[in-house]
């Protein structure tokens, strides 16, 4: 389970924290992106749903949504580039008017394993 949360807790970090100066406890970012710990599990599966088959398309996307907080999204595949694939996350958190967006990035270590690139 820690493998897949690890890359939305960055994208948290990159959503949450203005400047790398001002780091924030992770429960903290998560709670004010709205989100659930629940909710992070739902989409970090989703996440590695798509990378589970190997290298996606780009455009290749998913939905998500978590029925017992009423949080939703989706997790696009924005690029494809130097065994790397960049994300695009499109959360809605229960409740907020809008969504907001968050990008990651996966590549592929020299074991072949999907991880989390700064």
């Amino acid at each position: 389970m820690k493998a897949w949360i690890s890359p939305l807790f960055a994208a948290a970090i990159l959503v949450g924290a203005g400047s790398l100066a001002q780091a924030k406890p992770i429960s903290r970012i998560i709670a004010e992106m709205g989100l659930t710990p629940e909710d992070f599990s739902v989409v970090s599966a989703t996440t590695t749903e798509i990378l589970a088959g190997g290298i996606p398309q780009v455009g290749t996307e998913r939905k998500w949504s978590n029925a017992d907080t009423g949080s939703q999204g989706t997790v696009r595949v924005r690029e494809v580039r130097d065994n790397c694939v960049h994300f695009q996350h499109l959360i809605q958190p229960a409740g907020a008017e809008q969504s907001r967006e968050v990008r990651t990035r996966n590549c592929r270590d020299a074991s072949g394993n999907w991880v989390l690139a700064p």
